[in-house]
């Protein structure tokens, strides 16, 4: 029994220093007490704002991982150390070094998963926030706009409501190859079917956005007790779009002003447009004030 508790003493070593910060955040909540958050309601989703609690997590779980890279060899070499001299047992240093290689190589895979996986995902907010910018110019214009619409499971990146009616829009970053060529590796061809770009071709895109068009006009059209159509279009930030079948709405995410100029099939009135917005505004009305938060 005195072998194992000898054999923690390590163990408590390195947990021992984690109840400073922990009395710290305490001691914070502490002084929270007595204040409160002046706002008292929820407030709308930014541009990317689902993308951006993903970057969170992936933040949290590379801090996690690399802070267990200084910590697994030094705990493996002080297990050997308490084993080996303190309690007498003549085990193998083998038998720890293994073990260290073992537990690296485990946070060493989900490190490298983590920084690929928020890379994408830094650049996906990059072009939601670009193109939801452009987006909020046309409430200058009388539209209503808003961005991360929660749907089933899944989120549709920005909604505009205009006088010519509902558009729902799925952005897409894409990187661009750096090949020297110019405008040739900066262009993305619509053909009707796909999306040619340089080096790949993509379908998944268009019928993503499409999807999201049909749930979205259905969810309206339930919830405002008459049909509302809701037109699918496809931003690709920083691209030249070449559309040679017009089937399909594709722009490079500037100058969304060209919306408002396409003939809806069904214009909607003023009342509409604020039935609908109210919907979509209850929909997104969903981020707590962060200052002051309770903690469950």
């Amino acid at each position: 029994m005195n072998t194992f508790f000898i054999q923690l003493i390590p163990v408590a070593l390195f947990l021992l220093p984690l109840t400073v910060p922990i009395g710290i955040v305490f001691w914070i909540r502490h002084q929270r007490k007595g204040r409160r958050n002046p706002l008292t309601y929820q407030m709308l989703r930014a541009p990317g704002e689902s993308i951006s609690q993903r970057i969170e997590l992936l933040s949290d779980d590379i801090d996690l991982n690399l802070t267990m890279f200084g910590i697994v060899p030094l705990l493996c070499y002080s297990m050997y150390l308490s084993t080996r001299y303190i309690a007498n047992n003549q085990v193998s240093p083998l038998i720890f070094v293994v073990m260290s290689i073992g537990f690296l190589a485990y946070f060493g895979v989900r490190l490298n998963n983590s920084y690929v996986q928020r890379h994408k995902e830094q650049l996906g907010l990059d072009c939601e926030r670009s193109v939801g910018q452009e987006l909020n110019q046309l409430m200058l214009d009388g539209c209503r706009v808003f961005h991360d619409v929660q749907a089933d499971n899944f989120n549709i990146d920005h909604v505009v409501i205009a006088g010519n009616g509902v558009f729902a829009i799925e952005t897409k970053g894409r990187s661009k190859p750096d090949r020297g060529r110019g405008q040739e590796d900066a262009k993305v061809t619509y053909d009707g079917q796909a999306l040619q770009f340089p080096t790949k071709r993509e379908k998944e895109p268009i019928e993503q956005a499409k999807r999201q068009a049909a749930w979205l006009s259905g969810w309206l059209s339930k919830a405002v007790g008459e049909q509302v159509l809701v037109k699918p279009v496809l931003a690709l930030p920083g691209w030249f779009v070449d559309r040679k079948a017009k089937d399909f709405l594709i722009y490079n995410g500037k100058n969304p002003q060209y919306l408002m100029k396409i003939a809806g099939e069904k214009p909607l009135s003023p009342e509409m447009i604020q039935r609908v917005a109210h919907q979509i505004d209850q929909q997104c009305r969903d981020i707590a004030p962060q200052a002051y938060k309770k903690i469950e």
